[in-house]
């Protein structure tokens, strides 16, 4: 990967230098490890607009850097900003660009105070590129979607009435690390009955009944990628709003998805499944956006909502997860996580949609 990371610090630089900066400060930390491959709790990373990056963690994660990023020269210091930005001053890098969206006050001012250079904000440039993934991500995505699918098959057999909300959660997260996932990828949420009408519900000590609808919405972590599922399913016999509310939202998550090519508006993407809901006459109950991108973070751009701005592009990975909710009645989403290809979507989530009564 270290060709990898060294390509995405040189699109980086050449970005940096478009906005006038002499260099960027990252300490965004999922941000450094797109670009260096280090993940820890305490790092930064100066990239010049022309020059060699410069990484700095403390010595907890010297060793760690020293292996996984052996290109990249490494400063050991607890006060990781402040040390890179006493290096853009010493070789002449301002203005230096960073992160006003990671950078709080009260450091920012900490670092004008400690070296004599201009600082100013360059935007959301790494999570830009971070956009649009490479083979080897999405290959790292696929893997953590086979794994929630194999979880998911693996707890059917335990969804049933009288257990209770928390303990399918529980095995849903067992099965995920069993399977081979880092983790789960975010705290998995369990919504049965009446409680499907809160989109993230967390689950609690309500047994399943006969005659609920179960949303589950989980996802394992692997490589550091993250995937995102969701299912809904019933216990026993079902009335007939179930089922329609089921088929509608089936409808709607298989129209974004069909929707969802590189060129489209997300807004456009997300009117194609919202319509769908609309028309039946639940629009004011699809209560969120279409979905939203995937990778390194559970959530990250693009954004799949009414109000959405940019195009999607090849190579994307987003979810699609419609849902329509029934105050004091229940629920219902469904959602993949999909990959935007020239050739139509690539479904990463390939557990069955079919409406499944246990």
């Amino acid at each position: 990967m270290g060709e990898t990371h060294l390509a995405r610090r040189r699109r980086l630089a050449a970005l940096a230098a478009e906005r006038g900066a002499g260099a960027l400060l990252v300490t965004r930390l999922v941000n450094v490890r797109y670009l260096t491959g280090l993940a820890s709790s305490r790092a930064a990373l100066l990239v010049p607009a022309d020059g060699e990056a410069v990484l700095a963690t403390d010595a907890r994660y010297a060793g760690t850097a020293e292996r996984v990023c052996p290109d990249v020269p490494l400063v050991v210091d607890r006060h990781v900003a402040e040390v890179l930005t006493a290096r853009a001053a010493e070789r002449g890098l301002g203005p230096l660009g960073f992160e006003a969206h990671d950078l709080t006050v009260e450091r920012h001012t900490a670092l004008t105070g400690h070296a004599d250079i201009p600082l100013v904000p360059l935007g959301h440039l790494v999570e830009e590129l971070r956009r649009v993934k490479d083979e080897a991500e999405i290959g790292l995505l696929r893997e953590a979607c086979a794994v929630t699918d194999r979880a998911f098959e693996a707890v059917l057999p335990e969804i049933r009435a009288g257990v209770t909300e928390r303990a399918v959660a529980i095995a849903l997260e067992r099965a995920m690390v069993d399977f081979g996932a880092e983790g789960p990828a975010f705290e998995s949420i369990v919504a049965s009955g009446p409680n499907g009408a809160v989109p993230h519900h967390r689950p609690g000590g309500r047994e399943l009944e006969p005659g609920d609808l179960v949303t589950m919405d989980f996802g394992a972590r692997y490589g550091g990628y993250h995937a995102d599922m969701t299912r809904t399913v019933a216990i026993g016999e079902l009335a007939g709003w179930q089922r329609e509310v089921y088929d509608l939202v089936l409808r709607a998550q298989l129209a974004g998805i069909a929707a969802a090519v590189p060129g489209a508006e997300t807004k456009a993407v997300d009117a194609a499944a919202r319509d769908v809901v609309a028309d039946a006459g639940h629009g004011d109950e699809f209560t969120h956006g279409l979905g939203h991108g995937v990778g390194l973070e559970i959530h990250e751009a693009p954004l799949l909502g009414y109000d959405g701005t940019g195009k999607l592009m090849d190579r994307v990975p987003i979810t699609a997860e419609p849902g329509v909710y029934l105050p004091g009645r229940g629920g219902v989403r469904i959602e993949d996580t999909i990959v935007v290809r020239a050739d139509g979507p690539e479904l990463l989530t390939t557990t069955t949609k079919d409406l499944l009564v246990l």
